[in-house]
């Protein structure tokens, strides 16, 4: 497998990347949809793309963990670098966060975990009303939703800070920055 340089990076990072980014995007947008708008139906396919990324993460980050670091590809100021570190990170652990934080909130509050039909987690009805749930851990259950939604919003920063980044090396900058994540060449 071809590893990233500092003039371009490797089809594995790229490909990485703007699929773990679309999807948690696309996530994070359905997300608020259905808690804005208390959109009950869309949860099951929520729950399975969440589940499907955590796999994407995972490799993500056993991929960044192997090959590293990008090398920036210009010198920048001690403040854009931290900057960089923060943004990145935040990244990283929000995309972690996210698929646990809800898998946890679902399972333990008793909703069960469907992957695409596939039932990771059974559903826990309360017999004396089964359109209704019986948490299996209710303290956990709400652990996770705590962390869902801060991850959450947490991410959503992230995204527009690590786009305005990405743009403003592109525009402001005038470097490779947003290129090399965007080409396969």
């Amino acid at each position: 497998m071809q590893t990233d340089t500092p003039n371009q990076l490797s089809p594995t990072t790229i490909a990485l990347h703007w699929l773990v980014a679309i999807m948690m995007i696309g996530l994070l947008a359905t997300g608020l949809y259905m808690e804005q708008n208390e959109i009950y139906a869309l949860y099951p396919w929520h729950k399975s793309f969440g589940v499907l990324i955590a796999f994407f993460v995972i490799l993500r980050i056993l991929w960044r963990i192997k090959n590293g670091w990008p090398t920036p590809v210009s010198d920048y100021t001690a403040i854009e670098r931290l900057l960089s570190k923060i943004v990145h990170y935040l990244l990283l652990i929000g995309t972690v966060l996210m698929p646990i934080s809800g898998f946890m909130m679902s399972a333990m509050g008793g909703h069960g975990v469907d992957f695409f039909g596939i039932e990771l987690v059974a559903r826990n009805p309360d017999p004396a009303d089964p359109q209704q749930v019986i948490p299996l851990n209710g303290a956990l259950a709400q652990i996770g939703h705590v962390v869902h939604g801060l991850a959450g919003y947490t991410l959503i920063a992230a995204v527009a800070l690590h786009m305005i980044g990405a743009f403003k090396h592109h525009i402001i900058d005038k470097d490779r920055t947003l290129l090399r994540m965007t080409s396969f060449k």
